[in-house]
């Protein structure tokens, strides 16, 4: 790791965290940090993509007296998280770090930015914005450093109008684009601002450890087969997500009820609330978190053995991001998902995209292997026998008389093709 770390600080900071050597993630991203003005990095969840772009920035970067090093993320969770590791990786020296989110609103904030400029900031796109732009008090214009992680996902909750301004402004900064996908819009959002890009593609890098097992609601009560799964399991922690607010509430009251160590976390709670609820997540206070997918994308949760979804996301590509909640790091999880015969389609789709489960049923107290979608998906419709229909239809002749039989047999044959062009008409499959 003093390979490339320079800064006794870093290193020291680096051991107090127990880390002492890098991920291959992070090794790669130092090799290539400094032949490309900016970059693009790609790489599946867990993988370490964070220390990645902050450990080689923060190696290189002096401390000023103006603004550095800007991360912009779309949600005030992310922004809290970044935060928190930045402050732990600079502890011991005179770095200015300021967190800028929906709950910072104080009155006096941009005069304090006006007198003063922190050397680095982590903010959400909006506030960010908001100081730049609307108040003119933070000066994002001379940057070294600019990042925008969980890119996708920012493009995804409309936030383009504010991006565009951000990126006209950092145009002469080293740029760092981190996303676990790269969708067609966000390309034509990088090239419109960078001029040479480098991609570093890591998916390769690191095998995903992610069982996914998948449970038959069927005619039962989705939350009955919750509680009778968490009778089965003893996870670490374990992240429950599920895509109606409104059942957010619903699924805590009961689990809280029954005696489980849980706690809720959704947008419709106030920030302070929720940063509350993000440490004492990451204090292990708690055995299981019910959730939105606000925590779905780019948080990471030491000690997270389980995830369940307790429903389906709407989007495919929230499924791998709730899963990748687990397996962080080279560690192994398991990853639920409660699924109906409408989620059929769903899945077969999540399937093409490399998601390989198996199905599993609960009977008693024991998860037991569940070959009904499987046997659906495989099994073919009999093909009818039309003849043998008709053949049953037309009475035999108790007096046999001269060609009684083929007479008979052209009359078999006669009925089972109307039977047979009787159900084509009605769109019947064979």
């Amino acid at each position: 790791m003093q390979k490339y770390i320079e800064k006794k600080y870093l290193l020291n900071n680096l051991k107090e965290e127990n880390i002492t050597s890098l991920l291959p993630v992070q090794t790669k991203m130092f090799e290539e940090f400094n032949k490309s003005k900016d970059i693009i990095l790609k790489a599946k969840t867990g993988s370490g993509k964070t220390y990645a772009y902050l450990l080689p920035i923060l190696n290189q970067l002096e401390i000023t007296n103006k603004l550095g090093l800007l991360i912009v993320v779309p949600t005030n969770e992310l922004a809290y998280q970044i935060y928190l590791v930045i402050k732990n990786l600079i502890k011991n020296t005179n770095y200015d770090l300021k967190l800028y989110d929906s709950n910072t609103s104080s009155p006096d904030e941009a005069t304090k930015l006006l007198k003063k400029q922190p050397n680095i900031v982590v903010g959400t796109i909006g506030k960010i914005f908001d100081l730049a732009f609307r108040q003119n008090a933070l000066k994002i214009h001379n940057l070294e450093y600019f990042v925008l992680d969980e890119a996708d996902m920012a493009l995804d909750n409309n936030f383009k109008t504010e991006l565009d301004e951000i990126l006209i402004s950092v145009k002469e900064s080293k740029k760092i684009f981190v996303s676990a996908t790269i969708k067609k819009d966000l390309e034509i959002l990088i090239k419109k601002y960078c001029n040479i890009v480098k991609f570093i593609d890591f998916n390769d890098l690191l095998e995903n450890k992610i069982e996914h097992i998948w449970l038959p609601v069927r005619h039962h009560h989705r939350l009955d087969v919750l509680n009778n799964l968490l009778k089965i399991i003893n996870p670490y922690l374990c992240l429950i997500f599920i895509s109606k607010k409104e059942d957010i509430p619903l699924v805590y009251n009961d689990l809280a009820s029954n005696g489980y160590n849980v706690v809720m976390l959704s947008s419709n709670l106030d920030i302070r609330e929720r940063k509350r609820i993000l440490r004492e997540i990451n204090d292990l206070r708690y055995q299981y978190v019910i959730t939105s997918d606000i925590l779905a994308r780019g948080m990471d949760f030491k000690g997270v053995s389980h995830v369940i979804s307790y429903d389906l996301p709407y989007d495919f590509e929230f499924y791998i991001h709730r899963s990748g909640r687990t397996a962080r790091v080279n560690t192994s999880g398991i990853s639920y998902a409660l699924y109906d015969r409408l989620d059929d389609n769903y899945l077969d789709m999540l399937a093409k995209k490399g998601v390989k489960p198996t199905y599993y049923d609960i009977v008693g107290n024991e998860l037991v292997p569940y070959k009904g979608r499987n046997v659906r998906q495989n099994r073919k419709r009999a093909e009818t026998n039309y003849e043998a229909i008709a053949n049953k239809m037309i009475p035999k002749s108790k007096k046999i008389k001269p060609g009684h039989n083929k007479k008979r047999q052209a009359l078999v044959k006669e009925l089972a093709e109307k039977l047979k062009n009787n159900d084509k008409k009605r769109g019947r499959r064979k």
